[in-house]
C-alpha cells in the first residue's frame, strides 16, 4: 500500500509530532489529500491514523487491524514471517493501508522510535526530515549524541530523494551530513532566519507573531497555532518540506496556505490548555528545558505540578528544571506498566525541595481530585509523560460529559 502515494517520514528527538502537524496542516489548506500516523495516542487509538485532518473511524480500524492481523498470521503460518508483528508494527501497516483506500496524495509519517529499525522507515519514504537531536533512549540509541544521531539518520536511504533537516548541535550535523555522502544527497537545512514579534498577552497564552525568511519564499507576521517560542524551528522545518512539496513534486501551495496552516495546526497534549490546565509531555530533558522556559517567562500564577514518568526515563534533570516551580507537587503512577512507581519518584526530587510541598497519589484520578484543592488561584499542569497526559485527559473529560 505505502507504494500508492508520496511519503515524508520525520525522525528526531522532540519536535516530531508538531513539524507533523504544521506540514499537515499546510497541505490540508492547499486541499491536497493528506494521511497523517503520529504516536502516541492520548486518550483514542485512532489518534494514530488520521485522513484529511479526521482520526479514522473506530469502525474502519477495527477493521483494517483484523486484516494485517489476520495477513501476519498467514504469513506466519507459511514461515514469511517468523514471528506477528509488535503492536506498532500493525498499527504502522493499519495506517499505510488506510491511506492506500482513501487515495491520498502524500503520507506524513511520524517515526516511533530511533529511526534505523522504526516500523515507519520500512515505508522507504521518499523524503526525510529530522528535527533538533539531543538526548533521549540513550539505553536503546546509544549514549553519545553522535551515535543517537545515526540511529535517527538511517531514515536517509538508498531511495531517498530529499533531505531536510532542522538546525543542529555540530556533533548531529557532522552526522547527517556524512550520512548524506554516502546516499549521495544534498541536505537542505530549515532556515533561521526567523523573527519574532511580542505583542500584548492574553491569560496563559502570549500572542506571538513570526516571520520566516527563506531561499525560496518569505511569510512574514504568522500567528503560530501551537504555543511556545521552540515551535518556530519545528515550523521552519515544515515550511522548508512544504516548499519542497510544492516546487519539486508539484503540489499546489500558495503563500496563504502556508500562512493559514501554521496558524491553524494543533498538536494535543503539547503545551496545551483546558481551561486552568496546562498538558505537556516533556518527557526528556529537552522538552523539559521548553516547558520550564514557557512557566518561567509566562506562568505567573501558582502551579500545582501533577507528574509521573516511564520507568526508561532519566530524570535527574527533568525534575531538577521542572520540580522547583511547583508550588504543590503531586507525584503520580500512570496507568501503564512501564510507569515509574511513586518510590522511585521520590528519589528524583531535588535536595533541599520541601517535602511538604510533596503529595503522593497511587492513581491519576486521584491526582485529579487532589489538585484542585491546591490550584485555586493557580494552574494545574499535567507532565512528565504523553501516557499521563492522555489518561488525566480522558478522565477529564468522562468527568465533564457525566
Amino acid at each position: 500500500p505505502q507504494n500508492n502515494y508520496l511519503k515524508v517520514q520525520i525522525a528526531g528527538t522532540n519536535g516530531k509530532g508538531s513539524t507533523c502537524a504544521f506540514l499537515e496542516s499546510i497541505c490540508r489548506q492547499a486541499g491536497s489529500e493528506t494521511g497523517l500516523t503520529t504516536s502516541p495516542h492520548l486518550i483514542s487509538i485512532t489518534e494514530r491514523v488520521k485522513i484529511n485532518g479526521r482520526e479514522i473511524s473506530e469502525k474502519d480500524f477495527a477493521r483494517q487491524a483484523t486484516l494485517i492481523r489476520e495477513t501476519a498470521e498467514r504469513l506466519v503460518e507459511r514461515g514469511e514471517l517468523e514471528t506477528v508483528p509488535t503492536f506498532f508494527e500493525q498499527v504502522t501497516v493499519i495506517a499505510l493501508n488506510a491511506f492506500a483506500e482513501a487515495k491520498v496524495e502524500l503520507a506524513i509519517l511520524e517515526t516511533g522510535l530511533g529511526g534505523r529499525f522504526d516500523a515507519t522507515t520500512a515505508a522507504r519514504a521518499e523524503i526525510a526530515a529530522i528535527t533538533p537531536i539531543d538526548y533521549d533512549h540513550q539505553k536503546i540509541l546509544g549514549e553519545t549524541l553522535a551515535e543517537i544521531t545515526a540511529e535517527k539518520a538511517a531514515i536517509i536511504r538508498e531511495n531517498t530523494q530529499r533531505v531536510l533537516a532542522a538546525p543542529q548541535k555540530r556533533a548531529a550535523e557532522q552526522v547527517i551530513k556524512g550520512r548524506c555522502r554516502e546516499i549521495d544527497v544534498e541536505p537542505i537545512w530549515a532556515t533561521t532566519d526567523i523573527k519574532i514579534k511580542k505583542y500584548d498577552e492574553v491569560p496563559f497564552y502570549p500572542i506571538r507573531s513570526v516571520s520566516f525568511k527563506t531561499e525560496r519564499g518569505n511569510y512574514p507576521n504568522i500567528v503560530l497555532g501551537l504555543a511556545g517560542d521552540h515551535q518556530t524551528v519545528n515550523a521552519s522545518l515544515a515550511i522548508a518540506i512544504a516548499e519542497i512539496l510544492r516546487d519539486d513534486y508539484g503540489f499546489k501551495i500558495t503563500d496563504d496556505h502556508f500562512w493559514l496552516g501554521l496558524e491553524t495546526a494543533r498538536h494535543c497534549g503539547r503545551l496545551e490548555f483546558w481551561q486552568n490546565y496546562l498538558f505537556d509531555g516533556a518527557h526528556n530533558t529537552a522538552g523539559a528545558k521548553v516547558l520550564r522556559e514557557y512557566l518561567d517567562e509566562f506562568i505567573k500564577q501558582p502551579i500545582t505540578m501533577i507528574f509521573g514518568a516511564m520507568r526508561d526515563k532519566d530524570l535527574s534533570e527533568i525534575a531538577a528544571l521542572l520540580f522547583p516551580k511547583a508550588e504543590t507537587l503531586i507525584l503520580t503512577k500512570p496507568d501503564n506498566p512501564r510507569s515509574m512507581e511513586i518510590a522511585e519518584l521520590m528519589s528524583f526530587v531535588p535536595e533541599g525541595f520541601d517535602k511538604e510541598r510533596i503529595i503522593t497519589a497511587e492513581t491519576v484520578e486521584e491526582a485529579l481530585e487532589i489538585a484542585p484543592r491546591h490550584s485555586i488561584n493557580g494552574i494545574v499542569c499535567v507532565t512528565g509523560s504523553l501516557y499521563l497526559v492522555g489518561e488525566a485527559q480522558k478522565i477529564l473529560k468522562e468527568r465533564n460529559s457525566s
